[in-house]
């Protein structure tokens, strides 16, 4: 849909104390009986500015490591028309954040990485003042929780923007390939919000011009019809029209299927190897507020490695990613931040990591880059954790029959094996692990992987060793180049052995921020990366792995 975007210049104020919640900053200074205005403690338009989209983190020197409530707050006009519907959407706001405007409090949103929406039709005015006191407080009960191995940016990162529509409106949209019918047929579903009693969905390239029937507000439709197939190596996109009533949307999308069968994904029938890299959404200037262009270059990157597949790791990054994904032709991994050791058996964290993996999913349904939903990273076996991440399984598979669900495990170092009881859940196991680094002993990760005989694809979600770009020396030497690419050698000696092995993603693209690193080389970064941190240097691994990828194939 067209849009109008409130980025650019605000004014903003750090908030230790919420104090703009309790004094209320967000309505107009008073007056008290006889008109006199009475003291205030907020002074919005001589505050500090700030660029939105961005981190408050890379803005400005004194937030570098800011932790608390920032409020934003800006002035615009707007032509209202009585006529319509305005719909506020807020792209990212890291982590929480309540929003208010003209003095009224709108709404509240927890989880930093998927946007919200908010109707603001009763309050827009001629003149209007937005405010949103965000916050990026670690708390034991948020996901992700009080401990993460990368930067706790905060701020509204991602753009906000006002939607016009009509008071009936098209709701929500979904196409994609039916599961197993041969790629012959395609399902279409639509959500609207008010009356109509049918939808016309046009794909003109495809010669299809069809009426679904609505019935309160709800319909689908399946259709037979031959689209040229997505892939990597053809990244085809069509051009999708649904109008009801008097609105209308576009859509631009593939059609592919994605299968799992025994130990090997097919995609479009054909079973192949997911030669892939994880990746932080970060970048040296712009820090978790990437631009279309840095995600550009990342994927250029990736097929410079001969590779396919990107772990987009460990939250939903930035939409325009899956949409840039399908236009070049890269398969996706998206997850959501349901990392490590997070209060499981939290009622209020179980419905956050619903909210989150619902609001992820309703927003890529039609991205055909995306073809693993991933439900958390490196969670110790529990009953508590099974019963959350098995919940999240099954959720996917509730919201969305034509993907692969997944998850990045921990491998049983008792047993030397994979052994763990949410593999039951997913239809494609990852695992993590460190041989060569954390675990120096190669000679274990041929016992683990000879020890394991699982049933279902495994893909290699995490492996690597730091190096400091430029920093050479011995094999044996650790944070040199050199122990990270015999690292890399001999993960991939080991790897080829294994036909379950349906993919890897070592860890990572390029280095990125973290303030749990801090030895002398690290100093503030995760040096794991196949790139130095501003992505100028390939390190000698990136070689490898390139090397491996450009004959690695299904046997």
């Amino acid at each position: 849909r067209k849009s109008e975007k409130l980025d650019g210049i605000w004014n903003h104020h750090a908030d230790v104390y919420d104090t703009c919640l309790r004094q209320e900053w967000f309505t107009e200074p008073r007056k008290d009986g006889e008109g006199w205005t009475l003291p205030w403690d907020w002074d919005f338009d001589q505050w500090d500015t700030i660029n939105v989209p961005s981190t408050w983190n890379t803005e400005q020197e004194q937030y570098k490591l800011f932790e608390g409530s920032m409020v934003y707050t800006r002035t615009f006009k707007y032509d209202v028309d009585a006529l319509e519907k305005v719909v506020l959407k807020i792209g990212a706001a890291y982590h929480n954040a309540m929003v208010f405007l003209n003095g009224t409090f709108l709404g509240y949103h927890e989880g930093g990485d998927t946007p919200f929406y908010l109707d603001v039709t009763e309050h827009l005015l001629e003149d209007n003042r937005i405010l949103l006191s965000v916050n990026n407080t670690r708390t034991p009960g948020r996901i992700p929780t009080i401990f993460t191995d990368w930067y706790n940016y905060g701020g509204l990162y991602r753009s906000i923007e006002l939607f016009r529509l009509p008071k009936s409106f098209i709701r929500e949209f979904k196409i994609a390939l039916v599961p197993g019918s041969q790629f012959g047929k395609i399902k279409a579903e639509v959500l609207l919000e008010g009356s109509a009693d049918s939808a016309e969905l046009k794909i003109p390239e495809l010669g299809i011009i069809e009426s679904i029937k609505l019935k309160n507000g709800k319909g689908s439709l399946e259709l037979t019809c031959s689209p040229e197939l997505w892939s990597p190596e053809n990244p085809k996109l069509y051009d999708v029209y649904v109008t009801a009533g008097i609105d209308s949307i576009q859509e631009r999308t593939g059609f592919r299927e994605i299968r799992v069968e025994g130990t090997q994904i097919f995609l479009n029938g054909t079973s192949i190897k997911l030669k892939g890299v994880c990746s932080h959404e970060e970048s040296v200037p712009n820090g978790k507020s990437v631009t279309n262009d840095e995600i550009r270059e990342n994927f250029s990157l990736v097929k410079e490695l001969k590779g396919n597949f990107v772990r987009l790791a460990h939250y939903p990054h930035t939409e325009q990613a899956a949409r840039i994904a399908d236009e070049v032709g890269i398969l996706l991994w998206e997850e959501i931040p349901v990392y490590w050791a997070i209060l499981f058996e939290n009622e209020e964290t179980i419905s956050n990591g619903r909210q989150q993996l619902t609001e992820l999913i309703k927003r890529d349904y039609n991205r055909p880059s995306v073809i693993i939903w991933s439900v958390g990273n490196e969670n110790p076996d529990t009953d508590d954790r099974l019963a959350f991440m098995g919940g999240l399984a099954d959720l996917a598979r509730t919201l969305d029959d034509t993907r692969a669900v997944s998850a990045a495990c921990l491998w049983d170092q008792q047993k030397m094996k994979i052994d763990d009881r949410l593999a039951s859940k997913l239809d494609i196991i990852g695992i993590n692990e460190y041989f060569g680094w954390y675990n120096p002993h190669f000679d274990q990760l041929e016992q683990f992987f000879a020890n394991s005989n699982p049933d279902k694809p495994v893909i290699i979600t995490e492996f690597g060793a730091g190096a400091k770009a430029g920093h050479h020396g011995g094999r044996n030497e650790m944070f040199t180049e050199e122990y990270q690419e015999r690292t890399y050698e001999e993960q991939i000696r080991c790897f080829e052995k294994q036909d379950w092995i349906a993919g890897i993603t070592p860890w990572i693209l390029y280095d990125f921020r973290t303030p749990v690193r801090c030895n002398r080389f690290q100093q503030g970064y995760n040096l794991k990366g196949l790139l130095s941190a501003d992505k100028s240097h390939r390190k000698l691994a990136f070689f490898v792995l390139q090397k491996f990828f450009s004959r690695w194939k299904v046997r």
